[in-house]
């Protein structure tokens, strides 16, 4: 576990402590712009050494509004002339089972965001068509893809994400693993149906095993109101706390409001 690193003003001793018990490497920034900043020169050098590698770099997006900024700086100048885009593959963490175009839809958000202003060719887009009547159907062909697109890992041949981007809820939850779920604990599955405590109550997600089977998976968490989710994450009582990468790098990415919370 590395020290946490700072940007701006460090959080007060107590936070810092608590900071040093996270998982991973913690850096704590200034604002929304700050934790975008960060998080957009992270993705650089991980994409380029994945691209190096590989000729591609494959990503699973998260939605809400700490990404949503990431988002659109890596659009905007110079971001967007210096990246990579045509070896990046881009996957989801998780969906709502809402059409693509509804409002809350994550990839409405991506592709308002990012997709649509990037040229990221569109078959390497793969969303989740979690609008599907049969959600169980739907995870098995998202599953199916990841598997296809995916080196395996493992000896369950679990497919192996270059990195995932998460969110962390106020409930502790992280992609669509909400707590109390049977989604918590499928060891077996790539992505299955899950169940939200808040509308819109269906989703799909991502699994533990795919989520520890990335190369580079990071949480972006902006706001005082996640402090006690962060508290949930130290204890090891919120789905977050179980996102451990076996054979990766874990990273949180704080602003100084969710980091002086703690």
């Amino acid at each position: 576990m590395s020290a946490a690193g700072r940007e701006g003003a460090a959080p007060a001793g107590g936070a810092r402590g608590s900071l040093s018990r996270l998982p991973g490497t913690v850096t704590v920034h200034t604002g929304l712009a700050g934790i975008a900043e960060a998080a957009a020169a992270w993705l650089e050098t991980i994409a380029r050494e994945a691209s190096a590698a590989s000729g591609r770099f494959r990503i699973a997006l998260a939605g809400g509004g700490t990404p949503r900024t990431l988002y659109e700086l890596l659009a905007s100048a110079p971001w967007r002339r210096r990246t990579r885009w045509d070896a990046w593959e881009v996957f989801f963490g998780d969906e709502r089972a809402i059409p693509p175009e509804a409002g809350g839809s994550n990839f409405r958000m991506a592709r308002e965001s990012l997709l649509s202003r990037v040229p990221i060719p569109e078959e390497r887009v793969h969303r989740m068509e979690a609008e599907r009547v049969d959600l169980d159907a739907a995870a098995a062909d998202y599953a199916a893809v990841l598997t296809a697109a995916c080196p395996p890992w493992g000896p369950a041949r679990v497919p192996r994400l270059d990195c995932v981007l998460l969110g962390l809820g106020e409930n502790g939850h992280t992609v669509s693993l909400f707590p109390g779920d049977p989604s918590l604990d499928v060891t077996d599955r790539w992505v299955v149906r899950s169940r939200a405590d808040y509308a819109p109550y269906d989703r799909l997600t991502l699994t533990f095993p795919v989520l520890d089977a990335a190369a580079h998976a990071a949480f972006l968490v902006a706001g005082a109101a996640k402090g006690e989710a962060l508290r949930g994450v130290l204890r090891g009582d919120v789905p977050a706390a179980r996102v451990h990468p076996r054979d990766g790098e874990l990273r949180w990415f704080l602003d100084e409001a969710a980091a002086g919370a703690l």
